[in-house]
């Protein structure tokens, strides 16, 4: 087996800046890296882990392995990987399969070389290695002990694989823990996309109609940032409770067909197909910037802006200008990938923190547990709450605590209204 495959070696000292830079951003990693390098809860256990290859995914990896585990990387993301940070972590001895542009072909054929590891424990971002497994290596799963899952759209793809009977081992799902979703999803998505944008465009926001496709926690934290910058938020939504929320928060509500006349900067972050297509791209007006921020490239229709074009160059890194063939112009980002990722660095570091805690303490979990059933589970109230309270005393910040008085009050209801 190889050990590793990456764009470029001599890229490993500026790696190991990066990764030196998240590891003092990301403390409560740090204090679980402490413990399991005591403990070694991992030993023996093999991970294949499929994440955006990251600084943060690499003090992830450190902890791991600093647990006993033998890890496995592949890249989540053709366009995500940070080839320094890759090679970093090949010159540290990780078995890591991943650089930036790879075509689907190479993309998969990663992943298949992580499985040749055999693992016990799987760590997904977007489950494609579930996937391969269930579709391609059925017979290793007889071996996997269970799995965590990243992202909302993985976790969607689980539950419906639960749901219809085809889930073959039980899955956490750590995109569904409070001290990931309220805060990786949000902050995380919200800042990381904003940075994207104007890295790949360096627009002006303020005064702009910036159009956010869905209302979930992802695009929730778009809509905040793109607001606190001064442009003039739209939302379009097809949840009514969610599209009444975005109302509530004081954004103009519609859908994308009315948007996108209107609309000078959009960004997706659904998880669906489809969100952007021919109907919208035609009715945008010229200089329209267009972006996605859901896990995979399929929210914009990417097939028929091509179909709808004349021609298209490359303008700026991460920026092709599509030529309509009514001489408008349509300004794609990251080929319709995460352009949080393909154009910036990804969440920062304190907030991919707590998300790392949660798939960290998870692998424990499952390493520790005697046997799960098959199912798609909440990350346990116990950790999610423990990473939440090393995270406010790693910010110096103390909260109270409730007296007996208090506890008792709350756990009876013999005492009524008074």
């Amino acid at each position: 087996m190889e050990k590793f495959q990456i764009k470029k070696e001599s890229l490993a000292a500026q790696g190991h800046l990066q990764i030196e830079w998240a590891t003092k951003h990301m403390p409560v990693l740090n204090i679980i890296k402490e413990r399991f390098e005591k403990e070694k809860p991992l030993q023996g256990q093999t991970v294949a882990t499929c994440l955006h290859v990251t600084k943060e995914t690499a003090v992830l990896i450190k902890t791991l392995i600093a647990g006993g585990a033998n890890v496995a990387l592949c890249g989540s993301n053709p366009l995500s990987t940070q080839d320094d940070v890759a090679a970093a972590l090949a010159d540290s001895g990780v078995h890591v399969f991943a650089w930036r542009g790879q075509n689907t072909e190479d993309y998969y054929k990663c992943i298949e070389k992580v499985l040749e590891f055999e693992p016990i424990i799987t760590m997904d971002d977007g489950a494609d290695v579930v996937g391969m497994l269930h579709s391609k290596h059925q017979e290793q799963i007889k071996n996997i002990k269970g799995g965590t899952e990243e992202t909302s759209t993985g976790v969607v793809r689980l539950k419906a694989m639960e749901q219809d009977g085809s889930l073959k081992y039980p899955i956490i799902a750590v995109n569904d823990a409070y001290t990931k979703y309220l805060f990786d999803n949000r902050y995380g998505t919200g800042q990381s996309t904003i940075d994207g944008i104007l890295r790949a465009t360096s627009v002006l926001l303020a005064g702009k109609n910036f159009v956010v496709g869905g209302y979930g926690w992802c695009s929730r934290g778009i809509a905040m940032r793109a607001k606190g910058l001064g442009s003039n938020v739209i939302v379009t939504e097809v949840q009514p409770t969610r599209a009444l929320e975005a109302v509530m928060d004081g954004y103009r509500v519609m859908t994308m067909s009315e948007a996108a006349p209107i609309g000078d900067i959009f960004a997706t972050a659904t998880g669906d197909i489809n969100v952007i297509c021919k109907e919208h791209m035609q009715k945008m007006k010229d200089g329209a910037i267009i972006c996605n921020s859901g896990h995979f490239n399929v929210e914009i229709n990417v097939n028929e802006l091509e179909a709808l074009s004349t021609s298209k160059r490359t303008m700026r890194p991460n920026m092709e200008e599509y030529t309509l063939k009514d001489g408008k112009r349509l300004y794609l980002l990251a080929e319709g990938r995460l352009v949080n990722l393909a154009a910036a660095e990804g969440h920062p570091s304190e907030v991919m923190d707590m998300s790392f805690a949660n798939q960290a303490l998870c692998a424990e979990y499952i390493a520790k547990s005697s046997k799960l059933e098959t199912r798609v589970y909440c990350v346990p109230k116990e950790l999610d709450e423990k990473i939440a309270e090393l995270k406010l005393k790693s910010m110096g910040v103390t909260i109270d605590e409730l007296t007996e008085e208090q506890k008792k009050y709350l756990s009876a209801w013999e005492m009524g209204t008074t």
